[in-house]
């Protein structure tokens, strides 16, 4: 695997005499991407039907002759302000029922049928203009789905498409009353046309209403995306991306993904340490301009699986950013071991975010490679240095993982519309599985829901589960090593009632969740031999062995040699206590990982970076702050 670096340019901001120094500072500096045009409707099209590309393809002309390879961005993100006149529902409404208005970004309603027509019309009419163009070799739909909340949306378009989607899963309100549990409090539906969405009512709606409105939501998401990547594969065979975010799971990535070659995201490690990651207010400031060391990790390893072993970030921190409660700027080194964790993890290039400060407009506090006078920033030099390493380093591919966790956004709705406890969050239960595995140093793959095929793996952890999938069912009956599932995994059905006979339902191993406990942040299960569960508990009961205790003697664990459940949250002190038990188990090597450090393995070399503020030993070397060190294997 080849490894690039690139930058995200706005030419639309700068004077056109500019663009030509740009673009050869750029390549002077190793840069091989650069992405534009996602933000420039009102330029493209700035009266309906009125189009003036001249701009865009002198600045395609002005990059690609420079030697840079184009990323094309569909402007669908920031429709132009006559849009909002021709078409002034297309505005998302928020779960209060006010209209969220024009003046930012991300105003539209994924509901809404005529605003996903004219996506598609400009798809199609940049996509005939641009699909040969030499210098385009990636397209990005659109611009961070979800960012800003706006996956779910409580218009009138979004309440009549639901009622069709509602018609159209369950066929008669007789079977939708069934599934739902209508009888409860008198609930029950005679049409489809009498169910609204599931905002503003007396208490809480009922659970799976809101869960089939977030399928329906999720639903809007991929039908969105779907449209432009049919219109651009009609005239390209560039490989088309989109530009995830950062711990979203109000959409189905997987299925997102699935219409793409590529996904992509964007770190902003920094700021997302403040604006998206718990921990204490101590291993925050410890951590403050480095970013938490396994957020990047862990959705690295989430998009390479929605990409299909396909990965790139498309925005790379370089600086402060202009949009968490405090944004302070990174340890020198950290732009460097930034792009450098992405490539171990298998991206296939880093492009920073962006090329030049903006000296107007909202993100105008957002740093960059070039500060507003287009002087060098302090990112722009580590930029550089990593596009010279890189050089110097043979194309090589992610190496194989002994551990793999699975991750569904579906049962993060679930949780979502019944945590059952105020701090339960999917994401967070599986980030702190995930958190486990990275300080035991090992590389970890990330798994969908109806995986199939498990047998490359020694140990396979999957928390939080709604339901085990038919697929995973199967292939966890013949799985030959370790399966850790739970807490709170296959306890529900799809409709968010409780099975009878009770779950789990796992395949050989009578276990069974009688009784669910939720605990404030004070409280914890004490387990037998030390550790403890905070957060959760499950009481368990059935035929298997039981493997470990709680203090009072309740089960902990219970299943078999090959497959077993995890009754409670452990703390990170106990999730590490079990992680290193089952690899020994397993036959795995572990390491205990010092404060800051960090593995991961690629085909031919491991890497060692320290997130650290201060120097940390790694056998007989000391790894700086903001370090990284690589050895071949």
């Amino acid at each position: 695997m080849h490894r690039t670096l690139g930058v995200c340019y706005y030419p639309e901001h700068w004077p056109e005499d500019r663009w030509e120094t740009d673009a050869a500072q750029m390549v002077a500096n190793g840069l091989s991407w650069v992405r534009i045009g996602e933000f420039a409707w009102s330029l493209m099209e700035p009266q309906e039907g009125v189009f003036d590309w001249a701009w865009l393809d002198r600045a395609v002309e002005t990059l690609g002759k420079a030697g840079l390879k184009v990323i094309m961005g569909t402007p669908t993100a920031t429709p132009p302000r006559w849009m909002i006149d021709k078409l002034p529902d297309m505005l998302p409404v928020d779960a209060e029922g006010r209209v969220r208005k024009f003046g930012s970004r991300r105003h539209y309603d994924f509901s809404h049928m005529g605003y996903r027509e004219e996506a598609r019309r400009i798809a199609r009419l940049m996509a005939e203009r641009y699909g040969n163009n030499p210098h385009i070799a990636a397209w990005q739909i659109d611009n961070e789905y979800d960012c800003h909340d706006t996956t779910l949306s409580y218009s009138d378009a979004a309440r009549t498409g639901f009622q069709d989607w509602l018609a159209q899963r369950y066929q008669s309100t007789d079977a939708l009353n069934r599934a739902w549990g209508n009888v409860f409090w008198s609930m029950q539906y005679d049409s489809f046309d009498q169910i609204d969405l599931p905002n503003l009512t007396v208490t809480e709606p009922n659970h799976p209403h809101v869960l089939a409105f977030r399928r329906y939501s999720s639903d809007q998401v991929v039908a969105f995306n779907r449209v432009q990547a049919e219109e651009l594969r009609k005239h390209t065979d560039a490989p088309l991306i989109h530009n995830y975010m950062g711990r979203i799971t109000t959409f189905d990535h997987w299925k997102v993904g699935a219409d793409l070659d590529i996904a992509s995201w964007d770190s902003y490690p920094i700021g997302f340490l403040s604006d998206r990651i718990e921990g204490t207010p101590k291993e925050k400031q410890f951590y403050l301009r480095q970013g938490h060391p396994d957020n990047q990790a862990f959705h690295h390893d989430l998009y390479r699986a929605v990409g299909r072993g396909r990965m790139w970030v498309m925005e790379q921190q370089p600086g402060p950013v202009n949009w968490a409660p405090y944004n302070p700027a990174p340890l020198p080194g950290m732009a460097r071991l930034w792009a450098w964790e992405a490539f171990a993890h298998g991206a296939e290039t880093v492009c920073y975010f962006r090329w030049r400060q903006a000296p107007f407009a909202q993100e105008q506090m957002h740093a960059a490679l070039l500060r507003p006078d287009a002087e060098p920033a302090p990112a722009l030099a580590e930029a550089a240095q990593v596009a010279k390493e890189l050089a110097a380093m043979p194309d090589v591919g992610t190496a194989k993982a002994d551990v793999a966790l699975v991750f569904d956004y579906e049962s993060a709705w679930a949780w979502d519309v019944q945590p059952q406890g105020a701090d339960f969050d999917m994401f967070r239960l599986a980030f702190a599985a995930y958190r486990g595995l990275r300080r035991a140093g090992l590389n970890i793959d990330i798994l969908p829901p109806d995986t199939r095929d498990l047998s490359q793996y020694k140990l396979v952890l999957a928390p939080g589960l709604m339901q085990i999938s038919e697929a995973l069912q199967s292939a966890l009956s013949t799985y030959k090593g370790i399966a850790l599932l739970g807490p709170r995994t296959d306890t529900k059905t799809d409709e968010l009632s409780i099975p009878t006979p009770l779950g789990p339902h796992l395949p050989g191993v009578d276990v069974s969740v009688v009784v669910t406990e939720s605990m404030p942040p004070a409280d914890e299960i004490p387990l037998e031999g030390g550790g403890a569960f905070l957060h959760w508990f499950e009481h368990l009961e059935g035929t298997a062995p039981v493997r470990l205790k709680t203090a009072a003697g309740q089960p902990a664990i219970m299943g078999s040699d090959t497959l077993r459940y995890l009754a409670g949250w452990p703390n990170d002190k106990t999730f590490d206590g079990f992680i290193r038990e089952l690899c020994e188990q397993a036959g795995i090597t572990a390491h205990d990982m010092p404060k800051g450090l960090r593995l991961r393995e690629t085909d031919t070399h491991r890497f060692v970076f320290n997130y650290g503020r201060n120097p940390r030993k790694w056998g007989d070397l000391t790894i700086p702050p903001a370090g990284v060190h690589w050895e071949a294997l």
